[in-house]
């Protein structure tokens, strides 16, 4: 009994400081960041635009914006084509087409971003000779795509067999049951997994590298190219300049406090369906 007491405490004590060596890269990244770009967070900063090289203050409001509208393009196009897959691979999941479309959206998952970037590159920014907002939109959307998918899918499964039998008994047409019937009932799972990619996608700079390309003025045009957090704090920390590297860190602040906000989005709508089983 004496051993199973020292093993059992032995256990639990390797899980406590695994749990915290995980814990400790974030907090260390949290306290670097709120060191280096805390002092940069003013009013400016959100209401600004930057301003020349080398010049002292300005902000980043049309980068924020930027964001906003880029997040939203990808919602727009990633969302639909996620949801739409993953319905049909949990409807459909022995169908040969279902497992071939299975296995590309697991590849297109872990595709690196910037390979992403070129692709969208050559079809959409090529072709029209110049960079615009709608194509970077559209290169977030389609990484979104494979993880909405996939969550959508496993979301619909914990649906149980029962509510699709008895929609179909009462009359109801296979579409329509899967719509009306499972995909409802499994709507907070499916707005939890769109949550979590758009979470995924926020902080994502090697696509709009390619696509967006960024902007120092105000533009909330889809057509022209659009400014970006991620662009913005790229730029600022490869520059040369004290300024601009202190508003770096302070991007990265206001950029993880956006991913914070959508990832406690995320878990609020899970609550409705799961419960106690999120936390």
């Amino acid at each position: 009994m004496m051993r199973r007491k020292i093993a059992n405490v032995v256990m639990l004590a390797l899980m406590w400081l695994a749990a915290a060596i995980v814990l400790l890269p974030l907090f260390a990244i949290l306290a670097r960041l709120v060191m280096q770009g805390w002092s940069s967070l003013n009013l400016d900063f959100f209401t600004k635009e930057p301003l020349s090289p080398g010049s002292t203050g300005g902000g980043m409001a049309n980068s924020i914006v930027g964001s906003l509208i880029l997040l939203f393009i990808a919602s727009l196009s990633g969302l639909p084509v996620g949801i739409g897959a993953g319905i049909y691979l949990a409807e459909h999941r022995t169908a040969p087409v279902a497992k071939l479309v299975r296995f590309l959206a697991d590849v297109l998952n872990g595709l690196p971003s910037i390979v992403i970037g070129i692709f969208a590159w050559e079809m959409l920014v090529k072709p029209v000779h110049h960079f615009s907002a709608l194509s970077g939109g559209i290169a977030l959307g389609v990484m979104m795509i494979p993880l909405t998918a996939r969550t959508t899918e496993e979301m619909i499964r914990t649906v149980p067999t029962s509510l699709r039998e008895a929609a179909l008994a009462l009359g109801y047409t296979n579409w329509r049951t899967s719509l009306a019937i499972v995909a409802r009932t499994a709507l907070p799972g499916i707005v939890t997994g769109a949550l979590v990619a758009l979470a995924r996608v926020a902080g994502e700079t090697a696509p709009l590298l390619f696509t967006a390309l960024g902007n120092n003025f105000w533009s909330v045009s889809p057509t022209q190219p659009i400014d970006a957090l991620p662009l913005r704090l790229f730029l600022y920390a490869t520059s040369p300049y004290d300024d601009w590297n202190r508003q770096a860190w302070a991007a990265s602040i206001v950029l993880i406090a956006l991913v914070l906000l959508i990832s406690i989005a995320a878990r609020i709508a899970a609550r409705p369906r799961f419960g106690k089983a999120v936390d």
